[in-house]
C-alpha cells in the first residue's frame, strides 16, 4: 500500500473577486435608503423603515451566500511532494532569518 499523500490548503481568494458584490450590495443599500427618504418626505414614516428593514433582511443571505460560494470556489488543495516539502521549508526559513531588520521611519 503507498504512502498517505499529504495535501496542503491554498486559499486564493484576494479582494478583487469579491469588490464587485460588495459595489452591487452598496448600491442596493444606496436604493432602499433613498426609498426611505422618499417615503419619510410622504409622510409615512413607518413604511421607509419597513423597507429599509426588508431590504436589509432580504438582502443579506444572498450577499452571504454570494461571499461564501465565492470563497469555496478558490480553496485549492495541493498535493506536497514530501522532499520538495522538506527543501522549500528551509529555503523559506532560510529567506525569512536572512533579512535584517529594519526601524520604522
Amino acid at each position: 500500500m503507498d504512502k498517505a499523500q499529504r495535501y496542503r490548503f491554498r486559499c486564493t481568494l484576494t479582494f478583487g473577486d469579491i469588490y464587485g458584490q460588495i459595489i452591487v450590495w452598496l448600491v442596493m443599500l444606496i436604493i432602499s435608503l433613498a426609498a426611505a427618504l422618499a417615503l419619510m418626505g410622504a409622510k409615512q414614516p413607518v413604511f421607509a423603515i419597513a423597507v429599509v428593514g426588508l431590504i436589509l433582511v432580504l438582502s443579506l443571505p444572498f450577499l452571504l451566500f454570494a461571499f461564501v460560494t465565492t470563497l469555496v470556489n478558490h480553496i485549492e488543495f495541493v498535493t506536497v511532494d514530501p522532499a520538495t516539502e522538506t527543501s522549500q521549508s528551509s529555503n523559506n526559513n532560510n529567506q525569512i532569518n536572512s533579512r535584517p531588520a529594519e526601524a520604522a521611519s
